[in-house]
């Protein structure tokens, strides 16, 4: 391991001076720890040239494994340094998901485990969980993520709500085709994953409005708040704003609904040390993930 070290040092900064200085030892220390190291591979993993060295084949292959391997051990000590002293946990998860299913469920985890402190971080742009302190993360996809190890918690069912006062003016309605006059409140997002209402009236082969009626919103809560308050009609996730339609804020217009091409995913990072509050959280969300109604 000490050879390992200062052949890493050396291979990333280019110079036994500055490797040395970095280690704090003597340049002729590290020169012997490179010079044993090669005569124990067999190979040379420098070219020694005037007044500078270069890796050869062997060294820039040994040297992408070394960093590899030292990031690795470097980031999971630190993970362990955290979970020593950071008792709490964070979460990260979208808007819409930590506004209408997280935050309303998030108090019966706080009343089991109220020794553990929550941390939730709400942002539409996923955050990256590769050296960031989110020990999980919540997202809308396909699962295929590169920093984390994805669990499906569950797919979801699309249908248009409105308010009761909104459904009450709206009256009975013969089909969808006649959704389509009506005022269609829309948010804006750059995740082609998501489902807006071109793709709903697709999925039952009617034609959306190309200039519909109604607010176009910046992001899905906007457009619920803006259904609450009877300004028309919104698409409802169902996980998402099943509180409100329990609630009677929200009623469901229709029987139809189109099921989500892709799901919610827990994300754990692919690094993190696994530690009690995180299994405890992931055992909770589980459980809450099919928390599913009697009918269903």
């Amino acid at each position: 391991m000490t050879g390992l070290t200062a052949f890493e040092a050396v291979a990333r900064l280019g110079s036994f001076t500055k490797a040395a200085s970095e280690l704090g030892v003597t340049q002729a220390a590290v020169s012997r720890q490179i010079h044993l190291l090669e005569k124990d591979l067999g190979v040379p993993l420098f070219r020694r040239l005037h007044r500078k060295i270069e890796a050869t084949d062997k060294g820039r292959s040994l040297s992408a494994a070394t960093t590899t391997a030292f990031n690795l051990m470097a980031d999971t000590i630190a993970e362990i340094k955290r979970d020593e002293s950071h008792e709490g946990l964070t979460i990260s998860a979208s808007v819409a998901f930590s506004h209408f299913w997280l935050l309303p469920k998030i108090a019966s985890f706080s009343k089991k485990y109220a020794e553990i402190p929550l941390r939730i971080i709400s942002q539409d742009n996923a955050a990256s969980l590769d050296g960031s302190d989110i020990d999980l993360a919540i997202r809308y996809g396909n699962g295929m993520w590169p920093d984390g190890r994805a669990e499906l918690l569950f797919e979801d069912e699309i249908f248009p709500v409105c308010s009761p006062d909104y459904a009450e003016q709206l009256g009975q309605f013969a089909d969808l085709h006649e959704l389509t006059r009506h005022p269609l409140i829309s948010s804006d997002t750059e995740d082609p994953s998501w489902t807006g209402w071109d793709e709903w009236f697709a999925a039952f082969a009617i034609q959306a409005p190309k200039r519909p009626a109604g607010l176009r919103c910046s992001f899905y809560t906007e457009a619920i708040y803006a259904a609450l308050n009877g300004q028309g009609i919104a698409l409802g996730w169902k996980r998402l704003v099943k509180n409100l339609l329990d609630q009677k804020a929200l009623v469901r217009l229709t029987g139809h609904s189109v099921t989500t091409r892709n799901g919610y995913f827990l994300i754990e990072p692919s690094r993190s040390a696994k530690n009690a509050r995180v299994a405890q959280f992931v055992e909770w969300l589980r459980v809450e993930a099919r928390d599913l109604e009697p009918n269903q």
